[in-house]
């Protein structure tokens, strides 16, 4: 566990020493505030609740959330500092932890600073605050997943571009994949009951908007969190293939 937070604390201080952290806040809470207030119509919907907020997060986060885990281990590649990384006391399973923690972490503190929208809101009325509760708690495990899968992609390659481009499309297709349009349209083409159920349980859409709407059902929970840990077994396997 020493190692662990040794490991977080050196990736944290790397992020918030480069400028390209506090670029990243200003962008995400700039589009959330954007999403939410412009695009989401929270004015015209003349009602006191975080809805247009949460619902563009899926989204949302496909670009921001790969941007921050594209570095973990292909710049580690990049710069030949991975092989000095595994000559350290660190096993394999501690090194991805803790860039893994170390990465959520950051995106906690993201999620943290759009408080100031949660505080708008209850100005202008009464928000029901479970759903609010269970929406923040929703985009927290979304962001650790799609993280957990940008850190898979990046553990691949030493190119960080190749890796973004990578982890978003694969958590486009997780979205997609439950995305009510796409659903009707397997309907249409006459899809069994199976398939349209087995593309809802696969999906983060439909997994997180249950948690969006304030329903607090542990099959979410499993969900993101079995996402998050096959993506980081994955990562762990690579790298002690390359460590072998």
């Amino acid at each position: 566990m020493r190692n662990v937070l040794t490991i977080i604390r050196r990736e944290l201080g790397a992020t918030f020493t480069s400028p390209v952290a506090y670029v990243f806040l200003v962008i995400f809470l700039a589009l959330s505030g954007f999403f939410t207030f412009m695009i989401g119509g929270f004015f015209l919907r003349n009602e006191a609740d975080l809805s247009s907020f949460f619902f563009w997060f899926p989204w949302l986060f496909i670009l921001l959330v790969p941007a921050v885990g594209m570095r973990q281990w292909a710049e580690e590649r990049r710069q030949g500092t991975l092989e000095l990384l595994f000559t350290m006391p660190v096993s394999i399973p501690e090194a991805v932890l803790g860039k893994f923690l170390a990465g959520w972490i950051f995106l906690g503190i993201a999620l943290i600073l759009t408080c100031p929208i949660v505080f708008t809101v209850a100005y202008l009325g009464s928000p029901d605050p479970g759903p609010i509760v269970t929406g923040y708690a929703g985009c927290f495990l979304l962001a650790g997943a799609y993280l957990a899968i940008s850190g898979m992609t990046s553990s691949f390659t030493r190119n960080q571009i190749v890796s973004f481009i990578t982890s978003t499309v694969l958590c486009l297709l997780l979205v997609l994949i439950g995305f009510p349009p796409v659903t009707n349209l397997l309907l249409k083409w006459g899809a069994p009951a199976w398939m349209l159920d087995l593309s809802a349980d696969l999906s983060v859409f439909y997994h997180f908007t249950g948690m969006q709407r304030g329903v607090f059902d542990l099959r979410d929970i499993v969900y993101f969190l079995s996402l998050t840990a096959f993506a980081l077994f994955v990562t762990g396997s690579v790298l002690k293939n390359r460590r072998a």
